[in-house]
């Protein structure tokens, strides 16, 4: 078996397949890649337990079809330090040893039999299908995937979650104190559908998909999704389990509204974050009348830091405590100029709303306050 690639090329798509493989594998194989030439097209898998990517680019000069694996890191370490030229690839089908000629030298491996590795499940035959383009996938896992928990008791809270319906296609993550609602109005779903992806995938996802365009299509049945872009293809087992009532949290009626500009209100977060206690981060917001009195305390340390800036506010003086660093999160992933605090009062959650949300989308963002000693 014989082919001839360029190395640049190779490498990008190693290098981002290869972020599936895990430090520890319970199969040994899953240390490796898997190369599988048929024609002059070259598939690559790279996958964990539970996730695998796979690419397929053109090589030349092709002898013999074939299938094998190869150890990823001694690959990788490999193609890391050649200049952009050809390579040829050279693979006795019979003891697998393998030769990578390139312009001044030679590498030498012994590859695998590429039947080692696991395949993955095909989907059943009740699948259900979603289209949309890779910027509206690439924006609701963008905006949702820092709120996924990491609670191992509650597995379902670990991902994002995808709620499909024919008026709209809603992304949702919570960790149980900081929740985010992303609604796409533009994606609609033949029926209502619904799944949860893990977070190691979404987290794959949006390393990738800012390099995709066009569309993507999601096949996925109760137990495993695949997920099919121009260059790449992520199959992943998705989360069981039912996802909770999310819009039973979100809270209604909420009479007082604060309009800040993002950044100030931001950057004074981040500051006067610095010097609340370290294990509850608390942090207390104090509005009255067109301002809002930023505070925080470490009594351990004897440290504090307060601060004030300019809002738009009308209603009653209110005090309400929230983890600081939730709040950065929450702020920081939004992206128009002022955001808009609704509270009710201090023992219930605030939304954290973008004054103009883009064309088609409404985010809400929600967090749970923190008890005030007073």
């Amino acid at each position: 078996m014989k082919f001839v690639v360029s190395s640049n090329l190779l490498l990008s798509h190693l290098q981002t397949v290869g972020r599936v493989i895990a430090s520890k594998n319970p199969i040994p194989v899953l240390d490796c890649f898997l190369f599988e030439l048929h024609g002059n097209q070259l598939t690559i898998t790279a996958a964990d337990s539970e996730t695998r990517m796979i690419t397929t680019i053109e090589v030349n000069d092709v002898e013999e079809e074939g299938t094998f694996a190869v150890p990823s890191k001694n690959l990788l370490e490999a193609l890391k330090e050649l200049p952009e030229q050809p390579v040829v690839f050279e693979i006795n089908n019979t003891s697998l040893e393998m030769l990578i000629n390139y312009e001044n030298g030679k590498y030498n491996f012994v590859a695998q039999k590429g039947d080692e590795y696991p395949q993955s499940k095909p989907l059943r035959e009740d699948a259900a299908t979603l289209s949309l383009s890779a910027a509206d996938l690439l924006a609701g896992i963008s905006h949702t995937i820092f709120a996924s928990g990491e609670d191992e008791l509650r597995p379902v809270m670990n991902g994002v979650f995808f709620d499909i319906s024919p008026e709209n296609l809603t992304f949702v993550a919570s960790d149980g104190h900081k929740l985010v609602r992303f609604k796409n109005l533009g994606v609609t779903g033949n029926e209502a559908a619904s799944f949860i992806l893990p977070k190691k995938p979404a987290n794959l996802l949006k390393t990738i998909l800012p390099r995709e365009e066009g569309e993507v299509t999601i096949g996925f049945d109760t137990n495993n999704a695949y997920i099919t872009m121009a260059h790449f293809t992520v199959v992943c087992r998705l989360i069981e389990g039912r996802y909770p009532n999310y819009n039973g949290v979100i809270p209604q009626n909420n009479p007082y509204q604060v309009t800040v500009d993002r950044l100030n209100f931001l950057n004074a977060l981040k500051r006067v974050t610095v010097f609340s206690n370290p294990g509850s981060s608390l942090i207390k917001l104090n509005l009255s009348a067109n301002s809002i009195f930023i505070s925080a305390q470490d009594i351990d340390f004897s440290t504090s830091a307060e601060e004030t800036i300019a809002c738009v506010y009308d209603g009653v003086a209110m005090s309400i405590g929230f983890k600081g660093t939730y709040l950065i999160e929450i702020v920081n992933n939004i992206l128009s100029e002022e955001v808009v605090l609704e509270l009710a009062d201090p023992s219930r959650a605030g939304l954290i709303l973008p004054v103009e949300n883009e064309d088609k989308e409404d985010l809400l963002m929600l967090l749970m306050p923190m008890m005030l000693n007073e």
